[in-house]
C-alpha cells in the first residue's frame, strides 16, 4: 500500500487559494513514520475527476481526496465517487444525523429552533449523500462528515472538506483509527551535503554508483542558485534504512573528496 492524497478545485489551480492540504498530509504521515507517494492536483471537472477516481480506486493505495464534498454546483466529487464505484448516492444515516445536529446548533445560536423541513435545510442534506456502502468520516469542526470508500481490491479513499481547518483534524482521525498498525515500521533517516559551485554532470557517476552498491537507498540532488546566505550549490544526499544510509554516505562523502569537490554537512 502507498499513500497518496488528490486535491481538487478550479482555485487552487488559477492560484485564488493556495494549497496547504499537500504541506500538512506531508506532516501527519511523517509524524506516524509515513510517507507520501504521489499526490495529484484536480480542477471542478466531473469527466477528468471520474476517470482519475475509478483508476485510483483500482489501486491498493491508501487516498485522500480533498474538496469537492460540499452541496453548490461546483461540488462533484461525491458524484464522481459513485460513478467511478458504479454504485449510487445515497443519503447516509449518520451523515443525516450529524448534519441535523449541525442545523440544531446553528438554529439555537441564533435563537431560534430547527426547523429540518425548510428549503436551505433540506438541501443541506445533499451534504450526506454518498456513494452507496460509504462510512462516515467525523468531522470535529462543523459536524458535517466526510465519508470513505473500499478500493476495488485493496486500500481505501477518505473524502474531507476543501477547508484545511476541517480536512487536517479528519486526515489524522483516520490515520490514527485505521493505520496506527504501520506507524513507524520502517526506519527512515537520510543525510546531506551542500556542494559548493559543481555540477550536476560531474556527480551523476557517484550517484549512479552508489544507487547500485546500495539498492536499499535513494540520493538526491537538489541544485540551487544561492542566495545571500548560500552560494550556488547542489545539496547531494542518500536517504533510506539508516544503517545503509550510513554506508552510502560514507562513500558519497569518499567520491566527493576523490573529486576534489567542496562540501559541507546539511543540517
Amino acid at each position: 500500500m502507498a499513500f497518496g492524497i488528490i486535491i481538487i478545485g478550479d482555485e487552487i489551480l488559477s492560484g485564488k487559494r493556495t494549497d496547504k492540504h499537500l504541506a500538512k498530509y506531508i506532516e501527519l504521515l511523517s509524524a506516524r513514520g509515513l510517507q507520501l507517494a504521489w499526490a495529484e492536483y484536480l480542477g471542478d471537472d466531473p469527466q477528468r475527476l471520474t476517470a482519475t477516481l475509478r483508476r485510483t480506486l483500482a489501486s491498493e493505495d491508501i487516498v485522500f481526496s480533498c474538496g469537492g464534498i460540499g452541496a453548490t454546483p461546483d461540488d462533484h466529487t461525491r458524484q464522481c465517487a459513485a460513478n467511478a464505484l458504479g454504485v449510487n448516492l445515497v443519503l447516509h444515516p449518520q451523515a443525516r444525523e450529524k448534519i441535523n445536529e449541525r442545523i440544531a446548533d446553528v438554529a439555537r445560536e441564533s435563537g431560534k429552533e430547527p426547523d429540518y423541513s425548510a428549503a436551505d435545510n433540506m438541501h443541506r442534506l445533499k451534504m450526506g449523500e454518498f456513494p452507496q456502502g460509504a462510512d462516515i468520516i467525523p468531522n470535529p469542526f462543523n459536524k458535517i462528515p466526510g465519508f470513505s470508500v473500499k478500493n476495488l481490491h485493496a486500500g481505501a479513499h477518505y473524502f474531507v472538506p476543501g477547508f484545511p481547518v476541517m480536512a487536517a483534524p479528519m486526515m489524522e482521525w483516520v490515520l490514527d483509527t485505521c493505520y496506527a498498525p504501520l506507524f513507524h515500521q520502517t526506519a527512515y533517516v537520510e543525510k546531506s551535503v551542500f556542494v559548493y559551485e559543481s555540477m550536476e554532470s560531474l556527480l551523476t557517476p557517484l550517484m549512479e554508483a552508489i544507487e547500485a552498491q546500495y539498492p536499499g537507498i535513494k540520493i538526491f540532488s537538489l541544485p540551487s542558485v544561492g542566495d545571500a546566505q548560500r552560494r550556488r550549490h547542489i545539496e547531494l544526499g542518500v536517504k533510506g534504512e539508516p544503517a545503509l544510509v550510513e554506508l552510502s554516505f560514507a562513500q558519497m562523502l569518499a567520491g566527493l573528496d576523490l573529486l576534489r569537490q567542496e562540501y559541507v554537512l546539511a543540517v
